[in-house]
């Protein structure tokens, strides 16, 4: 979608003069894991419109493969607007009803976007936006196992878009049962199983058939648990100050992908992710604050000088 930031914080009623961005989960880790120098592809549709010129050429740029893009003529790009209210006080409104993504369908996609793909990262907020876009990604996933392809699933629980709490709970709870690797947050597993602590969080996923399950903790780092490592806490990064937290699980995601298709051990690839959802809060944006591996790299050794000369 189109993001506009406003230039002043605040409540949004008082905002005059906006940023023009992009953003998305999918496109988020896409964007993420090339700046790491690795290859991705973004599958999705776009308005035929401005705003929809303008994010295919971004997301292009960033070295994106965006071949299976389709646009859609009769629809419109998707939107969402911040608003920064306050320190720690972030509000996101969607304007994406009817947009070019929730109309799309099982017969945009071909087996060919997904067989030659090491991993299948989709979130739980494609099905949230309609049946066809349920049947897109139930496609997705047939493909990805016929082809003996990981599927990693974010549930990116965003209610906004839901509305129906018992749905979006059964639902999100169908893919995660059909995933390979799951990154919930602590508030989506307990929006999904009720109260309990981290470790039995882990093992409701385990018990839904997911091999490996990465709970976010925020701050705190995550808790990883897979037959190689169980229940095993990975500590996070220290930040000053967080200047905006939304996008911070899908800078996570891109940097445990990143590590695995290092070939890193899990612990070594849920620190990358741990740093990179650390650094993506540090810049006004959910794209602007992914770093590229040499400054990862230095992030996760100590850091840097506040003024390289």
């Amino acid at each position: 979608m189109t993001v506009f930031t406003p230039n002043e914080e605040g409540p949004l009623r008082h905002a005059r003069s906006f940023s023009m961005k992009f953003a998305g989960a999918e496109s988020n880790v896409a964007i993420g894991l090339s700046r790491l120098g690795h290859s991705s592809r973004w599958i999705s549709r776009l308005g035929e419109d401005e705003f929809g010129d303008a994010m295919q050429s971004f997301i292009r740029g960033e070295g994106v493969d965006v071949s299976y893009v389709t646009r859609d003529p009769e629809a419109p790009t998707g939107v969402f607007f911040k608003e920064l209210r306050r320190l720690n006080d972030t509000r996101v409104y969607y304007y994406r009803k009817d947009s070019a993504a929730s109309k799309m369908t099982a017969e945009l996609l071909t087996d060919l976007a997904i067989q030659d793909a090491a991993y299948l990262h989709i979130t739980g907020i494609t099905p949230a936006l309609g049946n066809s876009c349920q049947s897109l990604l139930d496609k997705a996933v047939r493909i990805a196992k016929e082809n003996g392809k990981k599927i990693v699933f974010d549930p990116n629980i965003r209610l906004k878009i839901w509305g129906d709490e018992t749905e979006a709970r059964h639902i999100i709870t169908k893919y995660a049962s059909k995933s390979d690797i799951v990154m919930p947050g602590v508030a989506e597993a307990e929006f999904l199983f009720g109260s309990h602590t981290p470790e039995e969080f882990v093992d409701h996923f385990h018990e839904l058939g997911v091999e490996t399950v990465l709970l976010k903790l925020g701050k705190e780092g995550c808790l990883i648990s897979a037959p190689s490592v169980r229940k095993t806490y990975v500590p996070g990064f220290f930040v000053d100050r967080v200047v905006d937290p939304i996008g911070a699980g899908d800078a996570f995601a891109s940097g445990v992908l990143s590590g695995m298709l290092d070939g890193l051990p899990l612990a070594e690839a849920a620190r990358r992710g741990n740093a990179m959802g650390a650094m993506a809060t540090m810049v006004n944006g959910d794209v602007e604050g992914l770093p590229i591996r040499a400054d990862l790299n230095l992030f996760m050794n100590g850091g840097t000088e506040d003024v390289t000369r």
